[in-house]
């Protein structure tokens, strides 16, 4: 019997998604394919994130764009409609949260661009892989996120702070961890910092501002990476009449296998 390709598995993910049968967050689902951060907003701002992400590429690497109006992202997942098949939404109008929808068919316009962004999942599927714990997964927790004191490079009316993600690593395997996921450029790349996260600006590792706290172990470290939740704090600034994005952990799964988000894996 053949083995079922990345599109084969992420197309059945995506049928149970758009028939409500599947809600929760996405970490562990369909383990050969890339998962994706979602980005929707109106075509009059698009070229704007179009350019902030090229400049801030760790926290918004663009695996697809589509054109205004078309919910079909043709490149990580032709069959797939973006306006159904992601578990959960957020929702907001003029920068607030109105609505966490399953399905954003009725919120859907003939101006809206979709982006795409590479996932830490894809990095995480790697490291584990390595033998690589990864405590929020061994906790069935979302992994936690925290909105720093780095400032984006801003793009037109679009300007922010960096979020990033957390997880727990033992000191001993921080070095092999930057090894493994530095070549998944288009899912995050390396850590951005590792060790006191007073550093970030962040305060209470205990009381994370998107996810789930995460208990470490002894002997590990806080390692950080630049998250994918960080156009969500940054297009809210900008007040756009209608912003859609998946809510934190509940990630659209592409066609694509782990590898199309990697510059070079040895």
């Amino acid at each position: 019997m053949s083995e079922t390709s990345p599109r084969e598995a992420a197309e059945e993910f995506r049928g149970r998604v758009r028939a409500g049968e599947m809600a929760g967050p996405t970490v562990g689902e369909v383990p050969a394919a890339a998962q994706a951060n979602l980005v929707i907003l109106p075509a009059r701002l698009a070229d704007d994130f179009g350019v902030f992400a090229a400049a801030n590429p760790r926290a918004c690497p663009v695996v697809d764009r589509t054109d205004p109006g078309d919910p079909r992202p043709a490149r990580a997942a032709p069959s797939a409609d973006l306006r159904t098949d992601v578990p959960r939404y957020r929702v907001f109008v003029d920068g607030e949260p109105v609505a966490e929808p399953a399905d954003v068919r009725d919120w859907w316009r003939d101006d809206l661009v979709a982006f795409l962004l590479g996932c830490s999942f894809t990095f995480e599927t790697a490291l584990s892989r390595a033998g690589v714990p990864l405590r929020h997964v061994e906790q069935g927790r979302n992994v936690s996120m925290y909105v720093t004191n780095r400032p984006c490079e801003p793009a037109g009316r679009l300007a922010g702070p960096q979020v990033v993600s957390m997880r727990p690593i033992p000191a001993a395997r921080v070095d092999e961890v930057v090894r493994v996921t530095a070549p998944y450029e288009l899912a995050h790349g390396a850590p951005v910092h590792t060790g006191d996260p007073s550093g970030l600006g962040i305060a209470d590792l205990g009381t994370p501002d998107f996810g789930d706290p995460v208990d470490a172990h002894e002997g590990d470290v806080p390692v950080f990476w630049a998250c994918g939740v960080t156009p969500q704090v940054v297009v809210r600034r900008a007040r756009p009449d209608l912003l859609i994005t998946h809510a934190p952990g509940h990630m659209f799964v592409t066609d694509l296998p782990h590898e199309a988000l990697a510059t070079a894996v040895s």
